[in-house]
């Protein structure tokens, strides 16, 4: 084989290679995701789900939630949305079907007391704790009387003090 045969067998090698990597990467793409039909649904129910909580998460809104159990929620609020249902009417369907947990403010009522009062009496109850903890322990740690020749040490002390300050 002669080093020219070789270059032209390795050139074409590499141009080929880098074709491939270039056009592979266009064949995992995904169809795009379809942009709202209509700005104003979608913007109402992302101001819906900003004030729902995912039930998957927990701690994260519905707005902001990536699960599969979110985007089904999502769906059946843009669907109640252009049924022409009003936000009031969706959030007493999914409170219905969910509980006062998918709220991210749960009204106040009976069932939810300790929720909206609970974390004040706890604060509250620790609070009292710990001034009657503190105010026992002052009470056993009481400082002893001093003796005659610990008195008599601290006052040839400050009789000294008071001789160098002046």
């Amino acid at each position: 084989m002669t080093p020219d045969l070789l270059n032209t067998c390795g050139r074409k090698q590499i141009t080929l290679l880098l074709i491939l990597a270039l056009i592979s990467p266009l064949s995992w793409a995904k169809e795009a995701a379809p942009v709202a039909e209509d700005p104003v649904i979608e913007k109402r129910m992302l101001a819906l789900s900003e004030d729902l909580r995912c039930l998957v998460c927990q701690n994260e809104s519905l707005a902001g939630s990536r699960a599969d159990f979110a985007n089904d929620l999502r769906r059946e609020i843009r669907e109640q949305l252009k049924e022409g249902k009003k936000d009031q009417e969706i959030i007493d369907f999914l409170v219905t079907r969910y509980g006062d947990f998918v709220l991210y403010n749960p009204p106040i009522k009976p069932t939810t007391y300790l929720l909206w009062i609970g974390p004040f009496a706890f604060l509250l109850i620790g609070a009292g704790i710990l001034f009657f903890y503190l105010k026992m322990r002052r009470r056993q740690v009481e400082e002893p009387p001093l003796t005659e020749d610990q008195h008599r040490h601290a006052e040839s002390l400050l009789k000294e003090d008071k001789g160098n300050n002046a």
